[in-house]
């Protein structure tokens, strides 16, 4: 007989308390509880929890999950070997992230300041390979020959594009993992509180207006829900996540968790798109097929 020793880990520091894994388990074993306020403190971000009898350990959190804070291990081993990704049911969530070191400003490290999560470290080497500090020191054709390094931890990076909009033009080039809308209705929101933008892990994205209410950047937002989940009127806020980028995937447990992430409007579009799609293939395929049929 094999066994098989599964063991699941929640970083609660990198954990923004939002939906997504909570909306993509196929058990719903995952909550999220409300923290309680404390007079004269900022609110704090909802308190994610994982019912043990309830999960299979199967990763679809560890997949989702947009900042990496879920990880499901299967004999000690992650990622790699997890059932639904081996055997094809579920896609892997795309990180789109390019980066051009040869469009930088050598003397900028906006990008690096700028990451709210400080997933984000530059280096620069000189010709002769040892580390730049300062390079304002160094002669013009020093400063020119100077390398630069940008490294990304990638599996941690929610796709917010604030060091998209940081950098020179094509520098850094970011695809978002969850596309849509957030909404902020005016009349609901409660003048004077600010819970959304106190949990809101991405810096700038829930901000004032003159008159005191809050207004959405959907720009930088990654669409998580953190916002929603301590909003004390949740008619205030409306998440809406429209498109998810991943792999191609042939599953009809996807296409559940995709009605659960987006909208059943939403999950439709990408099923008539990949039906029409299969349909321009097969119809390619034929007509090669009758092509080298007749040149035969």
């Amino acid at each position: 007989m094999q066994a098989k020793n599964y063991r699941l880990t929640l970083d609660r520091e990198r954990c923004v308390g939002c939906q997504i894994c909570m909306n993509a388990c196929p058990k719903q074993a995952i909550t999220v509880q409300i923290q309680p306020r404390v007079f004269g403190e900022a609110v704090k971000k909802v308190k994610v929890d994982i019912d043990g009898l309830k999960c299979n350990f199967c990763g679809v959190c560890d997949i989702t999950c947009p900042y990496g804070a879920i990880k499901v291990f299967q004999n000690g081993n992650s990622r790699e070997v997890l059932l639904v990704l081996a055997k094809d049911s579920y896609p892997q969530i795309m990180r789109d992230i390019g980066v051009d070191t040869r469009k930088c400003d050598k003397a900028c490290v906006k990008c690096e300041s700028v990451c709210p999560l400080k997933l984000i470290k530059i280096s620069k080497v000189g010709y002769d390979g040892k580390p730049v500090e300062d390079i304002s020191v160094l002669s013009p054709l020093g400063q020119k020959r100077v390398q630069v390094t940008l490294d990304i931890q990638k599996e941690f990076c929610p796709t917010c594009r604030l060091c998209e909009f940081s950098c020179a033009l094509g520098a850094v080039k970011v695809k978002k993992i969850f596309e849509g809308h957030l909404l902020v209705d005016q009349e609901k929101c409660l003048v004077g509180c600010r819970d959304c933008v106190d949990v809101c892990p991405i810096t700038g994205t829930l901000v004032f207006d003159d008159n005191g209410r809050v207004v959405a950047n959907e720009q930088s937002c990654t669409f998580c829900g953190a916002c929603k989940n301590v909003c004390p009127n949740p008619e205030a806020l409306t998440v809406q996540r429209t498109k998810v980028q991943h792999t191609p995937v042939h599953s009809g447990a996807w296409n559940k968790t995709l009605e659960r992430l987006t909208s059943p409007q939403d999950a439709m579009k990408e099923f008539k798109a990949h039906a029409a799609q299969a349909r321009r293939t097969l119809v390619k395929n034929r007509l090669e097929f009758e092509a080298r049929k007749k040149n035969e």
